[in-house]
């Protein structure tokens, strides 16, 4: 039986011309037998989703810090709406959905503890710098499976680390992942924020709900339609004018109100001291890391990166729970 070759077989006759096939990929960086079964890039995928990496984004702050309710996103959450986003627009394009999702899968799972804040603390004190799309590549290629990496193929490697908007993907379905990042949690936020009564709906200046809707829900509607009118058929991802000006004025407002909104990042202060002083701990009680990260200094790699790497990983109970380890006095008992 042939089943993913037939499978490829329907990609090349279905899907549109501007789609990425599978049968076309630019391979993986260590030649490996392909399954007989599943194409290419819906492997990534499940490679993806089977990681540890990946299971960690359920306790990794999307916006909120620790919040008090059940029904607040977390970096999963988000990863999983992103990816739903994502396949609604590839299909409708007659992208490679495959391709879409994996890359939606992993595009945050560079993300630190505590969210942003936890990225400027580790960009902060670590000299090589630190951003979370470039660790996501770090980790697919380097971390993962104790040090052996995930060894996905080239496009999901690209659409991960080219998902922020000041770069660029190679790959259509990338690009749309990269607009399914930001309409998720500009939607996703909103509804954080409705939720915890820090907005309104009716807080929202009238000339982005003039061309949007009014309503969480229909922005999310207007955007992914817009998305998929203005790119059939086409060699791009577009969006039309005004739909994408009202896109970047809702996401200004989102700063201006949610992110940086005191009620929501009050505690934003104190996770970054605590990320900054692990960082320095395992600084200096480097014998403290995994085994499977001190073998990469034995390979060359820099102490700060590795160190990087750990603190990086964990998820915000984690971290929290190292930090009372290290610093928080414990009680005693008298015999």
């Amino acid at each position: 039986m042939k089943i993913r070759e037939n499978l490829e077989e329907r990609e090349k006759e279905y899907l549109s011309q501007y789609a990425t096939l599978s049968m076309n990929s630019k391979g993986r960086d260590r030649e490996e037998n392909p399954c007989d079964i599943r194409p290419c890039f819906q492997r990534d995928r499940d490679r993806i989703l089977y990681s540890k990496s990946f299971r960690r984004l359920k306790d990794k702050t999307q916006v909120f810090l620790r919040p008090d309710g059940d029904h607040y996103r977390t970096r999963m959450t988000h990863t999983l709406e992103v990816a739903q986003n994502a396949r609604t627009i590839a299909r409708a394009l007659r992208l490679n959905e495959d391709l879409a999702e994996a890359i939606a899968f992993g595009h945050d799972l560079g993300h630190t503890p505590f969210g942003h804040a936890g990225e400027r603390a580790l960009n902060a004190v670590c000299p090589l710098g630190f951003k979370h799309n470039e660790q996501s590549l770090r980790i697919v290629e380097r971390l993962e499976k104790e040090g052996m990496g995930l060894n996905l193929t080239w496009e999901v490697r690209d659409g991960i680390v080219n998902h922020e908007m000041d770069t660029t993907p190679h790959t259509l379905e990338g690009k749309v992942v990269r607009l399914s990042d930001k309409i998720a949690y500009i939607h996703h936020d909103m509804d954080d924020a409705l939720r915890g009564g820090i907005l309104s709906e009716g807080d929202v200046p009238k000339q982005i709900t003039d061309v949007i809707g009014r309503t969480n829900g229909e922005w999310l509607d207007t955007f992914i339609h817009d998305i998929v009118e203005n790119s059939y058929d086409k060699d791009e991802i577009w969006m039309s004018d005004p739909v994408y000006a009202a896109l970047h004025q809702i996401r200004s407002f989102m700063f201006e109100r949610v992110y940086t909104n005191p009620v929501c990042k009050g505690e934003e202060g104190r996770a970054m001291d605590m990320v900054k002083i692990l960082y320095q701990h395992y600084m200096d009680n480097i014998d403290q890391i995994p085994e499977y990260l001190k073998q990469l200094m034995n390979q060359g790699e820099a102490k700060e990166k590795v160190v990087c790497d750990y603190v990086s990983s964990m998820t915000d109970r984690f971290a929290v729970a190292k930090f009372e380890e290290y610093y928080i006095p414990k009680s005693w008992n008298v015999l």
